[in-house]
């Protein structure tokens, strides 16, 4: 009789087990090193396709490494290491020259030549807008309304002044440094702003990513210590904490609990949420030449607009909302690669990080948190809670809100910190484009 053993799976053992519960950016380890060596094979050999497939493969691959890398380190994960090593590590390796053509070709071919960047941009926007709560979108922004303006005016104000006693031009420190600050990111935030920029100066784009990704970094991390020093501050005088609450009242519970269980995937939907933010887009573009104003601005006022107006099924806007999920999860990482690669240039990442131009960028954000706790006090909120979600403004997108609810330990509140970065960070790049038009 045949023993029921041999019919048995036998679990890995030893060294083997060990590395198949490693994973690589959700990747099993071994699957990972057979795509990355079949992708370095091909570099070696000059036969990476010069297309989005070569340029994909070896975006997402340094993305996934990268990421995970930075996500790995205690203390620097939590101030966006994974973003900033992919950001920083590919720039020094063109800088160093040490990137191979071919790599290269590819990287450049899938970034500026098929433009998936401009794809990334219009799934963000648009999935991040459309796929909001409206009646958190609404409420939610009336009540944030008062500190968010009040803490903006304070950021631009503080941070101008103190360029001002630096040294720096006015109209330099405003443009390039607090606005990128404001802007709610580097996807949804900076290349949308740098498009803009680039459009009405006429300066090429990747001179412009460059000089405000700094101070958008720096902000963030900023916005994360201070977050964690809120935290402590709240739990030494309880008067001022709402412990994840925002009002005193409690209205902000309620309002909350107007959200709906995230809708079940729905391949289908998301193939019309892709075509949606590529119309969206198509909209801005269209719109460009009859207003003056650049199209993903546009995009972005039309997104909002038609969100508040109900015009889009709801289905269509879910469809939208899974996009921008899978974009983000997916490709932020590769996308940072590429940006880094061709957009960011090492000495001028390496000169930006100064001392003066740190203080500034601090400045901006320390006077924004601080109105962010008076107002929100004189609101009949409490202080703690106003102050964190007036800091997400100055957040890295939502992996930024993540990491500064995170370090309060206030994730509750994250539709509020949605509201400061995503409709704040669209209203400051909407408002320095149209500053831009006009002074230029």
């Amino acid at each position: 009789m045949e023993s029921p053993s041999l019919h048995t799976s036998v679990p890995p053992s030893g060294r083997l087990a060990t590395l198949s519960n490693i994973t690589i950016g959700g990747m099993p380890l071994l699957m990972f090193l057979a795509v990355a060596l079949l992708t370095i094979l091909a570099v070696v050999t000059k036969r990476l396709p010069n297309d989005m497939i070569g340029g994909l493969a070896v975006l997402m691959l340094s993305g996934l490494l990268l990421g995970e890398i930075g996500r790995r380190i205690p203390l620097f994960r939590d101030i966006g290491g994974p973003a900033i090593l992919c950001l920083f590590v590919p720039s020094a390796l063109l800088g160093y020259k040490l990137m191979d053509d071919t790599t290269l070709k590819a990287i450049t071919t899938t970034m500026k030549t098929a433009n998936l960047q401009y794809l990334y941009i219009a799934c963000l926007v648009a999935g991040s807008i459309l796929g909001m709560n409206r009646k958190i979108l609404i409420q939610g922004f009336l009540k944030m309304f008062v500190p968010l303006l009040i803490g903006t005016v304070a950021a631009i104000g503080a941070g101008v002044l103190m360029g001002l006693l630096f040294g720096y031009d006015p109209k330099h420190t405003f443009f390039f440094i607090v606005m990128p600050i404001l802007g709610g990111g580097i996807g949804e935030g900076i290349l949308p702003l740098s498009i803009g920029y680039s459009e009405i100066m006429g300066t090429a784009q990747g001179h412009l990513i460059a000089t405000m990704v700094p101070a958008a970094l720096i902000g963030n991390v900023v916005a994360i210590l201070a977050s964690g020093i809120l935290k402590r501050f709240g739990e030494k005088h309880r008067s001022y904490s709402g412990d994840g609450i925002l009002v005193r009242t409690g209205e902000d519970q309620v309002l909350l609990k107007e959200q709906k269980a995230e809708a079940a995937l729905d391949l289908r939907l998301m193939g019309c949420g892709l075509l949606l933010s590529c119309t969206l887009f198509i909209l801005g573009a269209l719109l460009a030449p009859i207003t003056g104003i650049p199209g993903p601005v546009l995009m972005i006022i039309s997104a909002a607009l038609l969100k508040v107006a109900r015009v889009i099924p709801e289905s269509m806007e879910i469809g939208a909302y899974q996009m921008y999920k899978f974009m983000s999860n997916n490709l932020t990482f590769a996308i940072l690669v590429g940006l880094g690669t061709l957009f960011v240039s090492w000495e001028q990442l390496v000169a930006a990080f100064s001392p003066a131009y740190f203080v500034i960028c601090a400045s901006t954000v320390v006077a924004m948190i601080i109105s962010g706790f008076f107002v929100g006090a004189w609101l009949k909120m409490y202080p703690v809670e106003s102050a964190i979600i007036t800091a997400c403004h100055s957040g890295l997108g939502g992996t930024g809100d993540v990491a500064i609810l995170s370090s309060s330990n206030r994730m509750g509140l994250m539709p509020f910190a949605q509201i400061s970065t995503r409709i704040g960070g669209a209203g400051m790049i909407v408002f320095a484009t149209l500053m831009m038009k006009w002074l230029h």
